[in-house]
């Protein structure tokens, strides 16, 4: 679907096992998935149900359909070559915001570049909301903070510029997740008492690898 050409506009159907389901297209609705994808507090099993519960008002029998029909459209209708996936597993996937921390540093940005009040507004379509998203201009602070938060310092940078990045990451960082927040406390533990640091780090990786 191309938005500046398409008369139909952005969709409100996926297609299911070659039939045409209604999904809730409205922003706060991918909002709520994306969060729910975060949380480390449900399994895989939970998400996929909580999350095709958002989505559709009636869910498929195909279940697995339905997961990549919905994964489509909360992609806004992009689909990632192997390639894609490759470089993007090379690169990393740091964290660069979070719609429920930086919730205030969004509603800002929507207002001051489009004059558009986010709290106010009835509905937007989730992929017209995604593209305004993307586009939000680089001088806003939520735009900063993610490039602060995603920006790698290197030993090309002068010390000056360690330190600024630095100071801005720890400025602007996410709060860790549960398990990112048990692993340091375990960390800073076994340094404190003398323990095996090498230990805690192998479990923490176990657990981030699902083993």
């Amino acid at each position: 679907m191309n938005i500046l050409i398409d008369e139909i506009g952005c969709p409100n159907q996926a297609t299911v096992s070659g039939r045409k389901y209604w999904i809730r297209t409205d922003f706060r609705i991918s909002i709520l998935f994306e969060l729910l994808m975060q949380d480390s507090g449900l399994d895989a099993k939970e998400k996929v149900r909580k999350g095709l519960g958002l989505y559709y008002p009636a869910i498929p029998d195909d279940l697995s359909a339905a997961v990549d029909a919905a994964l489509w459209f909360y992609r806004c209708g992009r689909v990632e070559t192997t390639q894609q996936k490759r470089a993007a597993a090379r690169r990393g996937r740091a964290q660069a915001y979070s719609f429920d921390h930086d919730a205030g540093l969004i509603y800002a940005a929507f207002r001051l570049a489009y004059n558009i009040d986010i709290q106010d507004i009835g509905y937007m379509h989730w992929w017209k909301f995604r593209f305004l998203f993307n586009s939000l201009p680089k001088d806003c602070e939520f735009v900063r903070a993610m490039e602060y938060r995603s920006i790698d310092i290197t030993d090309k940078m002068s010390k000056e510029q360690k330190d600024f990045y630095k100071k801005m990451k720890r400025l602007y960082a996410l709060p860790l997740t549960k398990e990112e927040d048990n692993r340091q406390a375990a960390i800073e533990n076994a340094l404190l008492n003398g323990g095996n640091v090498a230990g805690v780090l192998e479990w923490g990786d176990a657990l981030s690898e699902g083993k």
